[in-house]
């Protein structure tokens, strides 16, 4: 193109005529130059990359800036060398006008040969954001699929390397942020989210993007759970609250974790429960010996034994349907089956209920694991690991508190056990039983409202497959008496989360589902901790866990209020269990106080404002 304008610009200043020799003679000896040096421009401004097809003003303007730059560089090294003789100055602007006609012409009619013979009448067109191997993929299978018609006219990637590049003669548009744009301008029916790999605020970003344009988007499964490790239109999907909050896919030893338990007998309590199941089902992949199931619900066992059945026919299972604190039927189950680790998952977690329920929290969340702790040191047991929740951490509520002298036990107990004693400790898990998601799921589908306690409440969350899995590498990493805190990232919004889950379901918060706000509920903290002030986090060899600082407690101390907590159990005296509660873990935040007379005969129980004072006698 460059010698054809170049020659056609001195055709055109001497009126289409014959051009005089020694002017012919000239342009002949400086056409290599301007060659030269136009080629190095073009190269510069990228006007060799494979762009043609999608040629549009911002492809032209480039070309017209590589033209006009070009022919500066070309006049002014002429200039020096020959004082520009036969070469007339009006020869430049006419070159520069035909060199680009020339440019602009040809790519303009390759885009509309190509976007005819590709054009398929009626297809929706798709918009794709991610232009790597998932993207790749989903537009090869767009092209030649058959069954319903879809034109993929363009990438958005925020790689620059990627940019004006073409795949499978599709281009890459622009930057990520650019989806409004892209989608208005050019009448898209579809956006697709082709980047698996996306963690939750590169999702949240381009979901927000996404909803702006009106137009239906979806999503693709990561890559290692496509059953076939190819990305098609069949693996398109609604984006989830899950694609929202949770976060990139977790790394793990899974070889060491497999050296661990394959071969062994694992029991995990509360099996029927969000996370035991999950548990299980990991359990269950890294072929343990046996895998015991105890859960008090009937139904729920008889769900998650049903699953891994048909999920895992050649696994040794065993289904043990007793409470935790019974501990006659627990210690038969020792007995008979000697478990070798023991996940401890069983517990009551739903925080206003239990407001109200001191005795059953205590008598589940706390002598169950003392009893299910005393018998894994009983049994030897290799490893007892107990899943602990951020609620334990400056406890709010009964549950929290419930929790924390859980962990004060496996801590202390350690120090006088073989058995390695492992306390996990994380935040809300998505679509966990009780938690915010299903509740809200179950209000949208209702029409509405979704109550929400507080605009400004937050709560951390990781999904269940996430928690799962890295209880099961602090299991291994353990040595025993550890906190294992597990790395939430930041705090989400729970105002936030009823929003999003509102527009994920086609619909407007404020205009289709109304958000009420309800007020905080009993025992309900704004802001969740992960560790006490006193714990100071220490890194481990995985990123996303640290370990909480040990804090001792004088084990007589413990063991006689877990003593009285019994008693008073049995007498269903809940004022005296709140009291000896509060005692083991003085720093929940709640209105009684607790002192204890000299001949431990009487307790004191007054609210923080000194109004009121009640006597319990009979302390022992």
């Amino acid at each position: 193109m460059i010698p054809v304008a170049w020659l056609g610009a001195y055709w055109l200043r001497f009126n289409l005529g014959a051009i005089p020799d020694n002017y012919l003679q000239g342009a002949l000896d400086s056409l290599l130059v301007v060659v030269l040096i136009q080629g190095l421009v073009f190269r510069y401004f990228g006007l060799y990359r494979g762009v043609w097809r999608f040629a549009s003003m911002p492809d032209l303007l480039r070309i017209s800036k590589a033209v006009i730059v070009g022919m500066a560089f070309s006049a002014t090294l002429l200039f020096l060398i020959a004082r520009m003789d036969a070469v007339p100055r009006s020869v430049f602007p006419l070159y520069g006008l035909l060199l680009i006609s020339l440019l602009g012409a040809s790519r303009l009619v390759v885009r509309w040969s190509k976007d005819r013979g590709m054009y398929r009448e009626g297809a929706k067109r798709v918009l794709i954001v991610g232009a790597g191997r998932a993207g790749e993929m989903l537009v090869r299978d767009l092209l030649r699929g058959n069954e319903e018609l879809y034109q993929p006219v363009g990438f958005l990637d925020d790689n620059i390397n990627k940019q004006g590049r073409e795949i499978h003669g599709v281009r890459v548009l622009g930057t990520c942020c650019e989806i409004v744009d892209f989608a208005d301008r050019m009448d898209i029916d579809l956006i697709v989210l082709a980047i698996p790999s996306a963690d939750s605020a590169d999702m949240r970003r381009l979901v927000g993007f996404c909803e702006r344009t009106n137009v239906p988007f979806r999503t693709l499964p990561p890559l290692d759970r496509l059953m076939s490790g190819q990305v098609t239109l069949s693996n398109l999907r609604d984006v989830s609250i899950d694609d929202l909050l949770g976060r990139e896919p977790v790394s793990l030893d899974w070889k060491t974790i497999r050296q661990e338990l394959k071969g062994k007998t694992v029991l995990v309590t509360g099996a029927g429960g969000s996370i035991g199941s999950e548990l299980c089902r990991q359990i269950a992949r890294l072929k343990p010996a046996k895998l015991l199931l105890l859960d008090n619900s009937e139904f729920n066992l008889y769900r998650i034994e049903k699953e891994l059945k048909q999920r895992f026919p050649e696994l040794n299972l065993g289904v043990h349907l007793n409470d935790v604190s019974d501990l006659p039927a627990v210690g038969r189950l020792m007995q008979d089956c000697g478990p070798q680790i023991i996940f401890h998952a069983a517990a009551y977690k739903h925080v206003p209920m239990l407001e109200d329920k001191v005795r059953e929290a205590v008598q589940n969340n706390i002598l169950g694991t003392q009893a299910m702790a005393m018998l894994a040191d009983r049994f030897a047991c290799e490893a007892f690991v107990m899943i602990s929740t951020d609620k334990a951490v400056n406890p709010a509520n009964v549950m929290g508190a419930s929790k924390r002298a859980a962990e004060i036990l496996s801590q202390n107990l350690n120090k006088r056990s073989k058995t390695r004693f492992i306390t996990v400790r994380f935040g809300n898990v998505l679509g966990s039983t009780g938690s915010v998601v299903p509740l809200f799921q179950e209000q949208i589908n209702s029409g509405g409202p979704v109550t929400v306690t507080h605009r400004e409440i937050t709560r951390y969350f990781m999904t269940i497959s996430e928690s799962c899995q890295l209880i099961l590498q602090a299991s291994v990493m353990g040595e025993g008496g550890e906190i294992f805190v597990l790395d939430m990232g930041q705090p989400i919004k729970i105002d936030y989360l009823a929003q999003q889950m509102i527009r994920l379901s086609g619909k407007v918060p404020g205009k289709d589902i109304d958000i009420v706000y309800t007020g905080l509920r009993p025992g309900e903290k704004l802001f969740e901790e992960l560790f006490h002030e006193k714990e100071a986090l220490q890194s481990t060899g995985h990123k996303k866990i640290l370990l909480a600082r040990y804090r001792e407690v004088d084990w007589s101390t413990l063991n006689e209020c877990i003593g009285n907590m019994r008693d008073a159990c049995e007498q269903f005296n809940r004022p005296r269990l709140k009291v000896l509660l509060k005692q083991l873990v003085p720093e929940w935040n709640t209105n009684i106080i607790a002192s204890v007379d000299s001949n431990k005969k009487a307790i004191a129980v007054v609210n923080q404002n000194g109004d009121s004072v009640q006597e319990l006698n009979n302390f022992h």
